[in-house]
């Protein structure tokens, strides 16, 4: 996206308590559990920045203070502006942008959650977007399954095994571009991912960037663990910025 990055603002949604997260959320929220020593809210914000964008909306509720507090604190290395802003404690994430929609009104904007992260190629995207027209565009990927599938022949026998393979479908994966006529899909009590989704694509307005490279979500402890197994072998898949720096497409 270049330069015209820094003039999309991106919404992250901040507010979830976690709560599959006991072992890490019980003192702080969600999107402040570490992954190699810096919140995972820190991450997400990488990858955008490092692709240009430079404004941040993020969207607090569950221990918001916390998350202004290391905002406020924290030494970025992309010239960002980061703006808190209150949705709620109790808000559901399509809420949550619908109370924060007047600042979102200016034109195409970003929105993603706090505790998914990827190597996703930002610009191949909002390119897409815009060729589709869309008023809102979904990255859509196709997670590991976590267990090994049985190959089963026609006569009942186990023929082989596939060691967690990839899901033969699309599922979402965060990384939305919007345009704001999206915003008038949602409401105070609206859940994002059912009925302001299931609207759009109703009205064939939604689209599906297909993301084949890396993704993953932090929504237990295991995930956790594992995302900072891979921070810990010194090429997480995510670590865009740094190839960013090296030039690299």
């Amino acid at each position: 996206m270049g330069s015209a990055a820094a003039e999309v603002p991106v919404a992250i949604l901040c507010g979830g308590r976690g709560t599959r997260l006991q072992e890490k959320t019980h003192a702080i929220p969600k999107a402040l559990v570490e992954i190699g020593a810096k919140p995972i809210l820190w991450h997400v914000i990488r990858i955008y920045a490092a692709q240009g964008h430079r404004r941040f909306l993020l969207l607090t509720g569950y221990l918001g203070e916390q998350i202004e507090a290391f905002v406020e604190a924290e030494t970025w290395p992309e010239p960002v502006e980061i703006q808190c802003f209150p949705t709620g404690l109790e808000t559901n994430t399509g809420g949550r942008v619908a109370r924060a929609s007047e600042l979102l009104r200016g034109g195409t904007f970003c929105l993603t959650y706090a505790d998914g992260v990827a190597d996703v190629d930002l610009a191949a995207q909002a390119a897409f977007h815009d060729q589709l027209g869309a008023e809102a565009t979904m990255t859509v990927v196709r997670p590991q399954i976590q267990w090994g599938v049985a190959q089963i022949d026609g006569a009942g026998r186990v023929a082989g095994f596939s060691e967690k393979p990839r899901l033969e479908q699309w599922v979402n994966g965060g990384f939305f571009i919007c345009e704001p006529a999206f915003l008038e899909r949602l409401s105070d009590e609206s859940v994002l991912e059912r009925g302001p989704l299931d609207s759009a694509a109703a009205a064939h307005a939604l689209g599906a960037y297909r993301h084949e490279g890396f993704w993953d979500c932090m929504d237990t402890y295991k995930d956790a663990v594992a995302l900072n197994d891979l921070w810990a072998s010194g090429s997480p898949p995510w670590r865009v910025w740094d190839r960013q720096a090296a030039g690299a497409p």
